[in-house]
């Protein structure tokens, strides 16, 4: 409920920003190590968000790979396990950096002002 809360906290103040009274859609980036369960936030944010100009805003959301920087010899690649090795050097026993996979980005605001009318 409180990522929910804090979107929908970040929607509100955009609305007030540029001066929007409805919200119709909202893009979400959430990492795949951010322990996130896509359904469950879009149920928290429809009850939050009850009553407030996103009260009907559909939430797009999209998981980001989690993306690592081999210390050995500097490539990127995904991981969709901890037991994956690096392409080229194969297993790496520690140092990776993680690059990509743990965030939560409110990507984009779609709706509409005062003046723009349903």
């Amino acid at each position: 409920m409180a990522i929910a809360q804090s979107v929908l906290d970040i929607v509100l103040d955009e609305c007030r920003r540029h001066h929007m009274e409805t919200v119709d859609r909202i893009h979400l980036q959430v990492g795949a190590l951010a322990a996130v369960v896509p359904e469950a936030l879009t149920f928290c944010f429809q009850v939050v968000a009850q009553g407030t100009p996103a009260e009907r805003a559909v939430l797009d959301i999209e998981t980001v790979p989690v993306v690592v920087r081999c210390p050995l010899c500097g490539d990127l690649y995904e991981m969709e396990d901890r037991l994956d090795m690096c392409p080229r050097c194969g297993p790496v026993v520690s140092g990776l950096s993680l690059i990509s996979g743990r965030e939560m980005t409110v990507m984009s605001i779609e709706g509409r002002s005062k003046n723009e009318g349903a």
